[in-house]
């Protein structure tokens, strides 16, 4: 990740409070006064007697901003006078970092552990990492950590080990509660009411639309009750909208609701929704063909060269096919087989990402569709790595001649040039290497969705193969050639031949991945 750019996070903290209008004007107002923090919106419920804030900045900014309206919700909110539909086990319920721009999901699980390590000592408060942060596997899953609210964990903390939290006293806090604290990709919360008041219809849909009962994937639901409303709603988190979209999760709703003579009254958005997943429900419902979001006037309107952030010629990700071609043709040695090699893995993985889109959702593949759901969100998360990798693989190799032209007048000179360009080749070894890693990975994913996905894209499937084991031969002379250089550090050499000959030793069948020696 080129240093020069502005990273941006969004973080979307949970308070357990909707009723009282000057409450939640005052956690916003904690955040807001953080300089460098956007509020992009604050949604309320009464029935749920829940707030959602959501703000966006840079990470030290919006570590700030959620320590100190998470202050303004401990000094608030009583969770012993708290009743409300959603689950809740904290004043603060939930904190979640979400990767914007040019931040990884891994950088955002250190900030989720820096925030919540923070959060604990400034206020006494247990918490629980989840999904991306998560210590513990059984933790990644929101509602496994939620499990018995306020009421029941403030009985087992301190009894159960499967309770003690990653920070903080191994006690609930009298009127605060406990903290979930992680990292995640966007979530799009999405709720459809019905037109009956009976809360067992709700629950019933609940259990069989979500991804745990066997439902949707990439779906989490409940069914509540909307008293002032008189009717239930099926209250709905959607982990991964390319994987079950706003109109699959609405349509599935609907016709489970049908087949119990029950029909829907409307339907929300809770908080903010990708643009994305708009134009895909809007593609769907009226059946547009090849629409694609740059068609749409505000996308054009607002589309911004900011120069004084990015240095667009050396951002390779924001550069066309064709000029990224001509980039490689011209005499700079950047980009090179290092970048296009990572290029072709991620082409690979996109493929994959292709064929499982077909294939989700689709008549005749009914019974895969929580196995086509999950190879997507893999080759997505593949395909965001790779290309990360197109551009570290140039910088790697500036690090690498700007260490050449260190001066070598004197032994000391001599010494810290010789230090700084060992240093810069193991960076431009690593980075092959994790281009081998993941570009194998795509290789096994399409292989894996090879005997389940959409017949008619078998071709497509085929090719991504074909591109995977393009990337591999490429890293792989990049990381030979760069060995050669690190003769003085066989440490480093043979943890290298450790991750990559295993993996080599599964492809050597055809004699084209000689083993590193």
């Amino acid at each position: 990740m080129s240093q020069n750019k502005k990273q941006v996070v969004e973080c979307v903290p949970n308070f357990s409070e909707g009723r009282r209008k000057e409450v939640i004007d005052a956690i916003t107002e904690a955040a807001k006064k953080i300089p460098g923090i956007t509020i992009l919106d604050c949604e309320s419920d009464k029935n749920h007697n829940r707030m959602v804030l959501t703000f966006v900045g840079t990470p030290d900014a919006v570590m700030r901003a959620a320590l100190d309206a998470s202050g303004k919700a401990i000094e608030l909110i009583d969770l012993t006078k708290h009743t409300g539909e959603h689950p809740r086990m904290g004043a603060v319920d939930v904190v979640p970092f979400i990767p914007l721009r040019n931040v990884t999901m891994e950088e955002c699980a250190k900030l989720a552990e820096s925030f919540a390590e923070e959060y604990a000592k400034r206020f006494n408060v247990p918490v629980f990492l989840y999904e991306a942060a998560a210590r513990k596997e059984e933790r990644r899953n929101l509602a496994v950590v939620r499990e018995g609210q306020f009421e029941g964990l403030r009985e087992l903390m301190g009894k159960d080990p499967s309770k003690i939290p990653d920070f903080g006293p191994n006690a609930i806090h009298p009127t605060a509660g406990a903290t979930a604290v992680g990292a995640r990709p966007i979530l799009i919360a999405y709720n459809v009411d019905l037109t009956t008041n009976e809360l067992s219809v709700a629950k019933k849909i609940a259990h069989n639309v979500r991804e745990r009962d066997g439902g949707l994937p990439r779906v989490k639901a409940l069914g509540f009750e909307l008293k002032d409303k008189n009717l239930v709603q099926v209250s709905m988190n959607l982990t991964d909208f390319h994987v079950t979209s706003i109109h699959t999760a609405f349509e599935a709703v609907a016709s489970e609701a049908a087949k119990m003579n029950v029909g829907v009254e409307d339907s929300e958005v809770v908080g903010l929704v990708p643009l994305d997943a708009v134009v895909m429900a809007f593609k769907h419902c009226l059946k547009l063909r090849d629409f694609r979001s740059d068609q749409i006037i505000e996308n054009r309107l607002f589309e911004t060269n900011d120069s004084s952030e990015v240095d667009i010629s050396s951002d390779l990700l924001n550069q066309s096919i064709i000029k990224f071609a001509s980039e490689v043709a011209s005499g700079n040695p950047v980009p090179g087989g290092g970048s296009v090699s990572a290029y072709a893995g991620a082409l690979s993985a996109s493929l994959v990402a292709m064929v499982a889109r077909l294939t989700l959702g689709k008549k005749g593949y009914e019974s895969v569709q929580n196995e086509a759901g999950t190879v997507l969100q893999s080759a997505l998360g593949l395909q965001s790595s790779l290309l990360e990798l197109v551009e570290h693989d140039s910088n790697a190799f500036s690090l690498v001649t700007d260490a050449l032209k260190l001066p070598k007048s004197t032994d000391d000179e001599k010494a810290r040039r010789r230090e700084k360009l060992q240093s810069a080749l193991r960076e431009a070894t690593e980075v092959p290497t994790k281009t081998l890693e993941k570009s194998y990975e795509s290789m096994r994913l399409a292989e894996r969705v090879l005997p389940i996905g959409n017949k008619n894209a078998k071709s497509d499937i085929e090719t991504s193969i074909h591109m995977a084991r393009a990337s591999i031969m490429g890293a792989l002379s990049n990381i030979r050639l760069n060995l050669e250089s690190l003769a003085e550090d066989p440490n480093f050499a043979n943890s290298i031949k450790s991750r990559v000959n295993p993996i080599l030793q599964t492809l050597s069948a055809d004699g084209a991945f000689e083993l590193l020696k």
